[in-house]
């Protein structure tokens, strides 16, 4: 929908959806140190350096923080960052004396242990926990009064393309969803020195743009058509000001020195070049001598699943919780876009739940401007608030299907339960007799996102996150293309001539219009690299389909140490599926322990310790985090000083085709679904004068 040809009534609700969403983005921040004793001073954040390198299908992320505790006596501080989705935290690193100290992952109980009894003898400390899904937190004992403390964190998670556009998300804006969590922060977050931000892409394929959607003063800089860099520091323009930095333009603006607010997420997007084949990616580690190695695979399928012809029924469900007070205008323009793109003789329903949860439509409605119009004027006229019972939301959704027609749900929410039925296991009992897909966006970064993406599996839907400084327009023409072809469905995959094992995820389910498969696991090699067969078959419909590659396993290559923690942590990722939907099992527990330890992840289960290094080996725990961070970083180094690295594998049918693009763009980089959120709001006023000129 064009802003030249809304109504007056239309351009209005427009005016305040822009004016709405720009409210939305002054969210509460993260990474911030707070003192445990709440009439204590907050320590200013000295600085904050990002350091991310996004490169064969994976992103790295640094962060380095120094604080200053203002009071005069030592305190004990806590230390918060919602880590993304799927991210595994490899290095939390703390000073001692000057000195950086690598925490080592333990058992949750015995490193609470160990961290009360260090504390208790006035030894410097710190522990990093899982808040539930939150984010992780950091205990730091002591900060010494009037000095500095310096932190080091770094997490590794995979990147994965959706219709030839990826999307990375450096979060600094809390969820907004736990009272408790908000009334005990306190949000001293401006960087009082320096704050520098540098990101480097490098890619496979050649790529046509990247684009800031909300950070104009980042300088964007194309080195070549597989590398690009964005830099932001303090010393520049670092609001969210008028015009995104894209279109490979190197863009920067002088500006006096100011405090940088650590309160709105740096949102990356990055388009690949037009016309491109589908493609079978393979990345391997093996060490010489070892009797495993560890592969992650990406399939992405050429562009043959049809658009669908007949017509379907959607039900909207959507949070109208106090917690969506920041998202709620975000959400209605979503799914007002997201209704625009389906076929006429579509039919929807929307349900809103708080509290409880109620109809807003009456019955199945058809799909056309008019309805459109009518249901988003009453959604923007209402006012979110109270709690969350999403089971109740849900329950009514499913309740109101038609099983005589093709069905979406189509579920927007941050995703924490308060109230009703909060057990994941009932989510997933409810859904699993249900012949439905779920389709999910998660808004920001305190959603349960462990519930939604499981439930989502259990459907076969899909799931998208989505934050407040997203380009949302973009993010609903990536998911109208799901809703509106048909999927790979009943999906197998078999790797033949290697022998493979611990392959995650088990039950790949179904794949959607324009998405990306990510495969991981171990495998086994002698001396000598070996190749394999690999076969992926599905359903298009009623047609059966194959999709064929050969595939080239290494027997020495050292250079990604990284995939043995991105590994553990999609099985980690399910094990603990395991145990929310079928209960504790002493077995299944131990399983996950043992993996997370091994492999120095933190979890439900486990923690992550720091103290003095002489204190390790009193407690007898080896120092294996230290020496795999080590490694870590020499590889990290090795990779950084070659040049981009082709992980492309020989692909046979079904990979041939040109991939996916966004729905709305033919893939000739005239758009490709992200579209120029500030130019619109400086268009807004010149609108809105020509409109009361002809009232």
């Amino acid at each position: 929908m064009s802003p030249f040809n809304l109504s007056p009534r239309a351009l209005a609700i427009f005016v305040l959806v822009f004016s709405l969403f720009s409210l939305s983005s002054q969210a509460t921040a993260a990474g911030l140190l707070t003192p445990r004793q709440s009439h204590l001073q907050t320590p200013d954040i000295l600085s904050q350096d990002v350091k991310v390198t996004i490169e064969n299908g994976y992103a790295i992320t640094q962060i380095d923080q120094v604080f200053f505790n203002p009071n005069v006596d030592d305190i004990e501080a806590i230390y918060s960052f919602p880590v993304p989705e799927k991210a595994a935290v490899g290095e939390f690193t703390y000073w001692i004396d000057g000195q950086p100290i690598t925490g080592e992952v333990v058992e949750a109980a015995r490193a609470k242990q160990i961290y009360e009894t260090e504390k208790a003898s006035g030894n410097e400390t710190a522990i990093v926990e899982k808040n539930s899904f939150l984010a992780f937190e950091s205990s730091v004992y002591p900060v010494r009064g009037q000095q500095r403390v310096q932190i080091r964190l770094v997490y590794i998670q995979p990147v994965h393309l959706d219709s030839a556009v990826g999307h990375y998300v450096y979060p600094l804006e809390e969820g907004g969803t736990d009272e408790a969590q908000e009334a005990f922060w306190q949000f001293n977050n401006s960087v009082k020195e320096t704050f520098s931000f540098h990101l480097t892409l490098r890619s496979g394929f050649p790529l046509n743009d990247v684009r800031l959607p909300g950070h104009s003063a980042a300088v964007i800089t194309k080195v070549n058509d597989q590398e690009w860099t964005v830099e932001m520091s303090s010393g520049a323009r670092n609001v969210a000001d008028t015009e995104p930095a894209g279109h490979g333009e190197a863009q920067s603006t002088p500006h006096s020195h100011s405090a940088f607010s650590l309160d709105k997420d740096i949102v990356l997007y990055w388009r690949l070049a037009p016309n491109l084949p589908g493609a079978v990616d393979l990345v391997t580690y093996h060490e010489p001598g070892s009797s495993q190695g560890t592969f992650m695979l990406s399939l992405t399928p050429g562009d043959d699943l049809e658009k669908i012809q007949s017509g379907r029924d959607w039900v909207f469900v959507l949070d109208f919780s106090g917690s969506m007070q920041g998202k709620y205008a975000t959400l209605i323009d979503g799914m007002q876009r997201a209704l625009s793109q389906l076929p006429v003789d579509d039919r929807f329903r929307i349900f809103l739940f708080n509290q409880s949860a109620w109809e807003v439509t009456n019955g199945f409605t058809n799909v056309d401007s008019q309805n459109i119009q009518r249901y988003s004027d009453k959604l923007f006229s209402l006012h979110p608030d109270g709690s969350t019972n999403l089971y109740a939301g849900l329950k009514q959704g499913l309740n109101a299907l038609d099983s005589d027609r093709v069905s979406g749900i189509v579920l927007v929410t941050d995703g924490v339960a308060n109230v009703g039925v909060t057990e994941k296991k009932a989510f997933l009992k409810l859904l699993e007799d249900k012949d439905v897909r779920l389709f999910t966006m998660i808004m920001g970064n305190g959603a349960n996102r462990p519930l939604l993406n499981g439930m989502t599996r259990m459907s076969q839907g899909f799931a998208m996150n989505v934050s407040n400084g997203d380009d949302v327009y973009g993010k609903v023409l990536l998911a109208a293309g799901k809703l509106s072809h048909t999927a790979l469905r009943d999906i197998e995959l078999d790797i033949r001539g290697v022998r493979t094992s611990n392959v995650t995820p088990t039950i790949i389910g179904s794949l959607y219009h324009g998405q990306q498969l990510t495969i991981l696991g171990k495998y086994f090699v002698d001396q000598q690299d070996e190749t394999a067969t690999m076969k992926l078959r599905g359903k298009i419909g009623d047609r059966k389909v194959d999709y064929d590659a050969r595939l080239r396993f290494t027997a020495n290559d050292v250079r990604h140490p990284e995939l043995e923690r991105l590994w553990a942590y999609a099985t980690v990722e399910h094990l603990q599926g395991k145990l929310d939907y079928l209960g504790d099992n002493l077995d299944t527990r131990q399983a996950l322990v043992e993996v997370a330890i091994d492999n120095s992840l933190v979890t439900n289960h486990t923690s992550m310790i720091v103290v003095r290094d002489d204190r390790f080996k009193q407690y007898n725990i080896e120092r294996s985090n230290r020496e795999r961070v080590k490694k870590e970083n020499s590889a990290r180094q090795e990779r950084a000083n070659q040049p981009v690295s082709n992980n492309q594998q020989q692909a046979g049918n079904g990979f041939k085709q040109p991939r996916a693009y966004p729905v709305g763009s033919s893939g000739n980089g005239s758009g490709g679904g992200m579209i120029n959120f500030a130019f619109l709001v400086l268009l807004l006023p010149l609108l809105f004068r020509r409109w009361m000129t002809n009232v």
